[in-house]
């Protein structure tokens, strides 16, 4: 008889199985009964931690990308520290974004939560690194920080997120640096 989770070990088991039956069934299919077969547990387990689909799927979300933040590079020059993070995220997470944006469709629109909702810092820490990347940049006399706004913080990634989405597929090494290289430096510098 395998060894019963509790606790933190046991919520890592159901948000898991979240994402997972989100990731491959999407939100329209998605079930608390599904989740709960796919974790092995019981009904009463999950529903004492979430009252309905939507908060579960909130919080396996949540859980997901905190579980997928990235170590921030330190290269020593801001141009290597976005391309290093973008082939990061071009290498290892298409699916995540990839169901971020279309398997959860649905979810946003009924929920009224978009994705840049659930990719706030307090819910993954995710904007305080970057800015902790480009921080550094400003000190090493790189950047403007004038002409870092959010909006251009947030380009090279945003067009990647883009080609992501238009070939569900990674972008080629040559799309990345021409997002740097061509839209994104000239901007901050």
């Amino acid at each position: 008889m395998p060894e019963r989770r509790r606790g933190a070990a046991l919520e890592k088991a159901l948000l898991d199985a979240a994402w997972e039956e989100l990731a491959d069934n999407g939100y329209a299919r998605f079930t608390m009964d599904a989740v709960v077969q796919r974790a092995g547990t019981s009904p009463p387990v999950l529903y004492r931690r979430w009252s309905d689909r939507d908060a579960l799927v909130r919080a396996a979300i949540v859980h997901t990308l905190r579980e997928n933040l990235l170590d921030l590079p330190d290269t020593g020059s801001l141009r290597e520290d976005v391309l290093t993070l973008m082939r990061e995220i071009n290498a290892t997470r298409v699916q995540l974004v990839t169901v971020m944006s279309v398997q959860l469709a649905g979810y946003h629109q009924g929920s009224g939560i978009s994705p840049a909702d659930l990719r706030d810092p307090l819910a993954t820490g995710r904007d305080e690194a970057l800015d902790v990347l480009f921080d550094r940049a400003v000190d090493r006399g790189e950047v403007k920080r004038e002409l870092l706004t959010e909006r251009v913080k947030s380009l090279p990634f945003d067009l990647l997120r883009h080609e992501i989405l238009t070939t569900f597929a990674p972008a080629p090494d040559h799309v990345l640096e021409e997002i740097v290289d061509t839209l994104f430096l000239p901007l901050v510098r």
